[in-house]
């Protein structure tokens, strides 16, 4: 299988842990009581600019993320909803190579046009390499009906 997306840059993100597997990143999540994914162009380029929908060109509050812990009705396991979330938004790594995924927390300040969480104050905690990716894309298109929806 190939890479979903590129290496992080370590320039930028020095100090980061990398997680490599799915097991790798749940431990993270379990560990923690919040995390989100962003895919991004990483820390140091959010943190000089300003966040945008690009559809009505009106700015966020916060940088738009997706959230690492399941809802309380999520009955699976956390390495199906990681699977799912890390998938999400992962074509905005394959549009554009110098986005990668990485993991942080910070402070919620509202919510985004497709009810995201907008985060301010944010904490970068690790990066996602590439075969955590590729794990989670397989995951995703094994246990899940992949892209079904309420109409097929």
């Amino acid at each position: 299988m190939t890479s979903s997306a590129p290496s992080p840059n370590p320039s930028t993100d020095a100090g980061l842990p990398a997680l490599t597997t799915l097991a790798e990143l749940a431990e993270f999540v379990r560990a923690r009581d919040a995390s989100y994914i962003r895919y991004s162009e990483g820390p140091d380029h959010d943190a000089a600019e300003q966040s945008r929908d690009t559809e009505s060109g009106l700015d966020l509050p916060g940088l738009s993320v997706n959230p690492l812990h399941p809802e309380s009705w999520w009955t699976r396991p956390l390495e199906d909803w990681l699977a799912r979330q890390v998938r999400q938004y992962a074509e905005l790594a394959e549009k554009n190579p110098d986005r990668y995924a990485w993991v942080l927390d910070g402070r919620t300040v509202g919510r985004g046009p497709d009810c995201e969480p907008l985060l301010a104050e944010i904490r970068p905690l690790a990066t996602l390499t590439p075969e955590l990716l590729d794990e989670a894309a397989e995951r995703y298109e094994r246990v899940f009906d992949a892209g079904r929806g309420p109409e097929d």
